[in-house]
């Protein structure tokens, strides 16, 4: 519209668009099609799996796909809300995407750790839309992070139960989880993951450089709940060693048969893999 005589129109700033639903959906594709994944689901085994393979992995990521939009919706429509109350507002959402989830996998739990972190970044990224803000990693990871405060209280402190994993690893050793890692707005995959994401050009090579650096310092509840402490403790040296020597393809086949010899997965680091593409395919 054009202003009136002698007065300039000021210009409006568009914020530009950033897709994390498809990102969210991306992820989940390009993880589970990377080949070899240590101890994971991937296209040339199922890793230390008896109840899993890829084609069921396939089969879950096409039925929770369709979900994160109605994340990104929530967070869009209660973008006016306190950020705490965001929690229980999308809890049904999320209990149907699993739900989805268990209808494709015959009640295999392929992707319930991924539900959790992507549907909080779609959450996320939604109320950020809604009060036109810009979408960054930054801010998505503050968003995250304000909409699940408290939450390792609420559900792991004060809770007298044990009646999943993650609470029963809580009770035991102090583990927080996916929990803990939502709570810090994923510092595990700010800290150690996203400043080191260009060391390599090609992206198999960058996503797999990722999965090791997570297995090196992300507390995995998934590794405890399989091999312990000592089996976490195992991992994380493997990884670590692996990181400091330029790995090779090799090396991370010798890796896969080691921790499937050991019954060891890392699905824990697999989700943080998936929110690590997310989070560096924004950028700061």
């Amino acid at each position: 519209m054009a202003g009136l005589p002698g007065i300039e129109v000021p210009k409006v700033a568009v914020l530009p668009q950033v897709d994390v639903c498809r990102l969210a959906q991306q992820a989940l594709w390009d993880e589970v099609w990377l080949t070899p994944k240590p101890g994971l689901v991937d296209s040339a085994n199922n890793g230390s799996h008896r109840d899993m393979d890829l084609a069921l992995f396939l089969k879950s990521i096409t039925a929770i796909a369709p979900w994160f939009s109605a994340f990104h919706s929530l967070g869009v429509e209660h973008s006016g809300r306190a950020a705490k109350e965001l929690l229980n507002l999308i809890r049904p959402t999320g209990i149907a995407c699993e739900q989805a989830m268990y209808q494709a996998t015959w009640g295999v739990n392929t992707h319930k750790g991924g539900v959790f972190s992507l549907g909080l970044l779609c959450t996320a990224a939604g109320r950020l839309e809604g009060q036109k803000r810009a979408i960054t990693a930054s801010s998505l990871c503050e968003t995250v992070s304000e909409i699940c405060a408290g939450l390792v209280e609420r559900e792991l402190i004060n809770s007298c139960k044990s009646a999943t994993v993650g609470e029963r690893l809580y009770q035991q050793l102090g583990l927080t989880g996916a929990r803990g890692e939502a709570e810090t707005g994923f510092m595990t995959v700010r800290e150690h993951v996203l400043p080191y994401w260009f060391e390599e050009s090609e992206l198999p090579r960058r996503l797999l450089n990722a999965l090791l650096r997570l297995m090196a310092h992300n507390p995995d509840t998934n590794l405890v709940s399989r091999g312990g402490v000592a089996g976490l403790q195992y991992v994380q040296r493997y990884a670590t060693r692996l990181l400091r020597q330029q790995w090779t393809i090799e090396d991370i086949r010798e890796m896969d048969a080691n921790l499937i010899d050991r019954n060891l997965s890392p699905g824990g680091s697999a989700d943080l893999l998936a929110v690590s593409y997310i989070l560096a395919n924004i950028g700061m």
